[in-house]
């Protein structure tokens, strides 16, 4: 009885030491050219800052959007940002297994005796995606500053654990998708309609929506757990 539980917990554990092991193996490789990686890492910085740049844009023209005011909509948009950033630097390689199966390169992960999650996952780890996980941090740590509310304890703990957990949703959105390639091969580009799409759909308040597609990320891909929702309970919203 005791077998099963140590036996999963072994795998686990050398499903993040593979990881671990092979991330860092690209981080080294990124850090051989460093100033490669400081000019591509500003990129992607600047590339993602130009969406918070519309949203200004907006507001250049608007007082509200859907109701919410711009320090409401930059904590939106940095709760998004910053966790689909995390996830994207730690799993965004899943995008790439279609690809694998297509030209045959997943069977030389399937035989070696690691993990093929982590294996897929730490492909190619790209420590450039910082710069997104960066961009979101400041338009949050912006929104905070300046939103007019009474920051209690409880809702200052719920800023963390909307990072973290809406990491992991994202993160279960891209390993959803990865396995959907095992069937249409070719679905990368659906698979980037839901993540970075979502992220996307999630930078905006959800009253600027229909009420289908509101339901939509709430029951049927529950995206709205990421930011919508507990983002009511710490902007003190009904």
């Amino acid at each position: 009885m005791l077998g099963a539980p140590q036996g999963t917990y072994a795998r686990v554990r050398d499903g993040f030491r593979a990881y671990r092991m092979i991330a860092g193996m690209w981080i080294r490789s990124t850090m051989a050219y460093r100033a490669s990686f400081v000019m591509t890492t500003f990129g992607n910085f600047a590339a993602t800052a130009l969406d918070f740049v519309a949203v200004l844009l907006m507001f250049s023209r608007v007082d509200r959007i859907g109701g919410y005011s711009l320090p409401e909509v930059a904590f939106l948009y940095g709760v998004s940002a910053t966790s689909f950033g995390i996830t994207d630097l730690v799993v965004g390689s899943m995008d790439r297994l279609g690809r694998r199966v297509r030209d045959g390169t997943l069977d030389t992960l399937l035989v070696r005796p690691v993990p093929v999650l982590a294996q897929v996952a730490a492909d190619r780890f790209a420590l450039r995606r910082l710069g997104r996980v960066t961009q979101g941090l400041l338009v949050l740590a912006y929104a905070i500053a300046v939103l007019d509310i009474d920051w209690t304890p409880l809702r200052l703990l719920m800023v963390p654990l909307m990072l973290l957990c809406g990491a992991a949703i994202f993160a279960a959105v891209f390993v959803a998708g990865g396995a959907f390639q095992f069937i249409a091969q070719d679905a990368s580009e659906v698979q980037n309609s839901f993540t970075y799409g979502g992220t996307t759909l999630l930078q905006y308040p959800p009253t600027v929506f229909a009420k289908d597609l509101v339901r939509g990320v709430t029951f049927v891909l529950p995206l709205a757990f990421v930011n919508w929702l507990p983002g009511l309970y710490v902007l003190g919203r009904p």
